[in-house]
This record gives structure tokens, sequence and C-alpha cells, in this order.
């Protein structure tokens, strides 16, 4: 039986350039890399990936090179003051990367706004061959997946499958079942303690300088992830719970893993980890998927 494709948030190891991320996930086994081209905050520094850029011409090189594909670019935060058409040049660099989804977080308070400033990211994205996609992230305006689903409604845009993020959102399988699979965009890989951990180190410095807060919720998705099976959320069943050909992306920054194994090391674990959960999930008695 062929095994599912597997991809890797850029997420993960966000200080490596996309040039190099590429080759990094293409030696650890990938298939896929989600690569960030865009900043979720003032204080982040992006990847100078313009469209005429030299890192644009060097990652694309590198994808030709590997055969490497690219599954997500990110990620335009929305806030009160955005507009979509101010990123209509992220949705051109996104077409010439071949990517297919383009993650959006939500950081309006204002959900009705929101749904409008995302429907019209849609409608500009859609004809680059990007689906927006976005998940409820419980640190961030869009907590769960009830409200998730306030902010898509009739736009074409799409969910993303944490199961962090839904497990610190307080929603659970149950409610995952209960998902249009159509509104479905693909499946990030990860893992955790079934409780938020407290007493997380905090990094002297986090990768493009993506702000530290005092929210562990937000500091163990950034930096305290555990590769899929390490931790106690229900993962495997989560993926047997989703279609089976569902796209699938490994996103698990561990800032502490990365250190102690090195970049390529750590990589490698994580490929074989996400396998092995995979595969797990495949293997459940058909009764336990949804029909």
């Amino acid at each position: 039986m062929p095994t599912r494709p597997v991809g890797v948030g850029h997420l993960t190891m966000l200080d490596a350039a996309p040039p190099d991320w590429v080759l990094l996930a293409h030696h650890a086994g990938f298939e896929a890399v989600g690569i960030r081209i865009g900043a979720a905050s003032p204080a982040e520094e992006p990847w100078p990936m313009a469209v005429d850029s030299p890192m644009l011409a060097a990652t694309l090189d590198r994808l030709r090179d590997t055969g490497m594909v690219v599954q997500d670019i990110e990620i335009i935060a929305i806030t009160p003051e955005t507009r979509a058409d101010q990123h209509e040049d992220l949705f051109e660099i996104g077409a010439r990367l071949g990517a297919r989804f383009f993650n959006v977080m939500v950081l309006d308070p204002d959900v009705h706004r929101a749904h409008d400033t995302f429907a019209g990211l849609c409608e500009l994205a859609i004809p680059y061959g990007l689906r927006p996609s976005m998940e409820g992230i419980s640190y961030t305006a869009v907590r769960d997946l009830r409200t998730a689903f306030e902010v898509l409604d009739g736009t074409g845009g799409g969910l993303i499958v944490d199961p962090l993020h839904i497990q610190r959102s307080g929603d659970d399988l149950i409610d995952l079942r209960r998902v249009d699979r159509a509104a479905l965009s693909y499946l990030q890989l990860c893992d955790g303690p079934l409780v938020t951990p407290t007493g997380i180190p905090v990094p002297g410095q986090m990768p493009r300088g993506q702000p530290v807060t005092n929210d562990s919720r937000q500091l163990e998705s950034r930096s305290a992830r555990l590769l899929p099976g390490d931790g106690e959320i229900p993962v495997v069943e989560f993926v047997a719970a989703l279609p089976a050909d569902l796209p699938v992306s490994l996103e698990a920054p561990n800032r502490e893993l990365v250190d102690r194994l090195g970049a390529e090391g750590f990589l490698r674990r994580a490929r074989t980890s996400a396998q092995r959960v995979l595969a797990a999930a495949a293997a459940q008695p058909a009764e336990q998927a949804p029909s």
C-alpha cells in the first residue's frame, strides 16, 4: 500500500532560510514543505522572498533539484486594519512556488469583520491556485472550531486540523467528526501533554524575532511542541477521524530537541514519528473511522 506523502511546516524550523529548508526537509525524507513568506507580527522579520528576489529564485532551484513540492505558504495575520489587496504580492509568490494552501490567523476580535476580510483574501487568492486556510488557535481571536467556521462560512477557504490546537481549544474528536469533509484543507501533525505545561523555558531569542509572551499556550505552540506519538494527545485517533487522502504536514517546533539532536537529526526523527502515527491510524479498524 503506498504511503501518504508527508510535508513539514516552516514553523518547525523557522530559522532555516527557504532554500536551505527545502534541502534539509528533503534529506530527512519529507516529500513537501511549507514556507513562511509573510510575517505573523510586526516584530517578526520575514525572509526576503519578494517576487524577483534571489532567495525566491534559489528556492525554486532547490525545489526543482530535489523534486520537493510546496504544500502551504504563510502567513497573513488578520487584524482590524488588514485589507485583502495589501497581500496580493504574497499570492503571486505562492503561485510561483506552486503552493496549494495559504495559512491565515485571525487576531481581529470582531468575527464578522474578520469573516469579510477572510472572504476578500479568498477572492484574491483562489485565482492564484491558493486556498486560504485557518484553524482555531486558543490564544487568538478564533479560539475554537465554532468560531473558525464563523469566519470560514461561505468564503471557499478551508480548515487546518492541528491536534494541539484542538486540544487546547477544548474541542475534541466528536467535534472534529462533525466537520464537513469539503471544508478541510490539511492536517498538521504534532503532539503534546493533555494539559498545557507550565515552566516552559523561554528562549533567549526566537527565530526571526517572533515575539515571546507570557502565554504558556503560545510559547508551547512556537517552541515546545512534541513530535507525533511522543505526547498524550490521541493523535492516532485524530488522524483516523480524517479522510485517508487529506494532505498532511508535520508542524512541531521544539527548540530543546533541535539543540540536542541537531537540525538534521531532529528532522529525521520527526519524519519517522510522523510515518509511525500515519501507519497506526491507517491500521485502525474501519468502524473507528468516520463513514
